[in-house]
């Protein structure tokens, strides 16, 4: 998900993405322990996501 999507989602959609793609990433690395991925660089890309979605927010509340 790139910063332009990021952005132009509401604060309520953003933090109930958030929440999803958190749950998502705890799943693939859970998954990861028991039987390796094909694809492992999923679990960097999902981390990166959930930095920026958290960054975005973090504007959004110092901005108010």
């Amino acid at each position: 998900m790139k910063m332009t999507e990021i952005k132009a989602l509401e604060t309520k959609e953003l933090a109930e993405k958030l929440e999803t793609e958190v749950g998502n990433y705890n799943q693939m690395k859970l998954n990861h322990a028991i039987t390796p991925m094909e694809n492992p660089s999923q679990i960097k890309a999902a981390r990166r996501d959930i930095a920026r979605m958290k960054t975005e927010l973090r504007q959004r509340e110092l901005n108010k």
